[in-house]
């Protein structure tokens, strides 16, 4: 069991400095830490409160008297984790199971369900709203080679057509902004397709997203004091592009691009990016992980609750920021899980068990 670091990083260059700030002033919310303004930052509050070691964390879980961490009917789940139950029971059976298990949402991953047969997207609206489910967005593809592709670049009417039916309040991407290479200008293009993406979105009340990954927070090519995930946040329209936090896969991002390639210490904490802007994060991705500094990722992906990463602390933070409690949804996820109902089961189990700790 390890601890967590604190850390502390301000971005070197000025331009992006002053567009960062820019955007959290006007932008932030009440709870975000100064400190926090340009996303990567001093130790926050409720961290120093509650503390970051796994150990302390696991004895905590569950045991504060205060109301429930998870807000009330906020919980989904990422359908690509039951993607093989989708495949071969059916959408009706896995958003029963769902239900039993305390689901309030579903994070789509595609629309066809395999050899449960074809479905129709009214039925599928019908079918998740039948089971007491909200679809609460869905991931597509950002770009593709193949002009007929079913992405944002290649067919974007079509993408918003799907996500309008099914009746998505979001609509985005788990594709990171690689489609002009790792430079900064490169992020710059693709957040100007961003924006458009997100502009056609608002049009039809949704909001456009992006889900990271951990190579996000990996620094620019060209620029390597300048992280790309700032260039994103800096270069985007906070009224028409949103983040999906995957949180594992930011703190695998902190375990990897801490430094830079000369070795200079770029420290930064993922709660902190949320505190800076926490309207621009609706969505969250709750996936754990142990950690395991011998492993490149310095994580090793686990079961919601069997993992080192302190769920407690990070949504009770959130849930303090302006409406915090009534404005994020928290999608548990698991890439591959062993065996898919169960940890649908378990995550749901631990995540409503979470008290916040008294004061």
């Amino acid at each position: 069991m390890s601890r967590t670091r604190r850390i502390h990083n301000t971005p070197t260059d000025p331009e992006l400095a002053h567009k960062l700030s820019r955007r959290n002033m006007l932008g932030v919310a009440a709870g975000a830490t100064a400190a926090a303004l340009l996303g990567a930052t001093a130790p926050t509050a409720a961290a120093a409160e509650a503390g970051t070691g796994t150990d302390a964390a696991a004895a905590d879980r569950g045991q504060g008297l205060g109301r429930p961490v998870l807000p009330p009917g906020r919980l989904g789940i990422q359908l690509y984790s039951l993607r093989d139950k989708v495949a071969t029971l059916g959408f009706a059976t896995v958003f029963a199971e769902l239900k039993k298990y305390g689901y309030d949402e579903v994070e789509f991953a595609g629309y066809g369900q395999g050899a449960a047969g074809p479905i129709t997207l009214a039925e599928l609206k019908k079918l998740t709203r039948d089971h007491g489910l909200r679809g609460i967005g869905s991931h597509v593809g950002y770009y593709s080679s193949d002009p007929t592709a079913y992405t944002f670049a290649q067919n974007l009417d079509r993408v918003l057509d799907d996500a309008q039916a099914l009746g998505l309040p979001h609509i985005g991407t788990a594709s990171g902004p690689w489609r002009y290479g790792a430079t900064v200008d490169g992020w710059k293009r693709c957040a100007e397709e961003f924006n458009h993406y997100g502009a056609e979105a608002k049009k039809r009340g949704m909001k456009f997203y992006q889900h990271n990954h951990a190579e996000e927070f990996s620094f620019a090519t060209d620029r390597p004091d300048v992280r790309l995930y700032d260039v994103l946040l800096a270069e985007t329209d906070p009224e028409l592009v949103h983040l999906e936090m995957d949180i594992y896969w930011a703190y695998v991002a902190q375990f990897r691009f801490s430094r830079r390639a000369d070795g200079t210490p770029a420290p930064f904490d993922p709660l902190d990016y949320v505190l800076a802007q926490p309207h621009r994060f609706p969505l969250f991705h709750v996936k754990d992980g142990e950690r395991d500094d011998s492993v490149r990722d310095g994580y090793r992906m686990a079961d919601v609750g069997d993992g080192d990463i302190d769920y407690q602390r990070f949504i009770s933070a959130v849930n303090r920021t302006h409406h915090g409690y009534r404005s994020h949804h928290w999608q548990a996820e698991r890439d591959n899980p062993v065996a898919s109902f169960d940890f649908a089961r378990k995550s749901s189990a631990h995540l409503h068990s979470l008290r916040e700790k008294d004061c």
